[in-house]
């Protein structure tokens, strides 16, 4: 491996919809973070994501239940 190469762990992330309309996005690797992907979930979708070399953070906005390899946690107002 080349000493500048960096490597990933991959991981992945679970995002179970606990209402209509939850908004996920995926943010960019680098010098400047930017928005590259979003998706919008109803209530009782799930989406499964994983960290590569270009998503460094998922912003998740809404309901939702976060499952991840850390643990569990809930986004939104309770």
């Amino acid at each position: 491996m080349k000493d500048q190469e960096l490597q990933f762990d991959n991981g992945y992330v679970m995002i179970q919809a606990l209402e209509n309309g939850v908004t996920i996005f995926g943010l960019t690797r680098g010098v400047d973070t930017k928005f590259h992907h979003s998706e919008k979930l109803d209530q009782g979708e799930v989406l499964i994501a994983q960290f590569t070399k270009h998503t460094s953070a998922i912003k998740v906005r809404g309901k939702a239940k976060i499952f991840t390899s850390v643990g569990v946690t809930t986004s939104g107002n309770f």
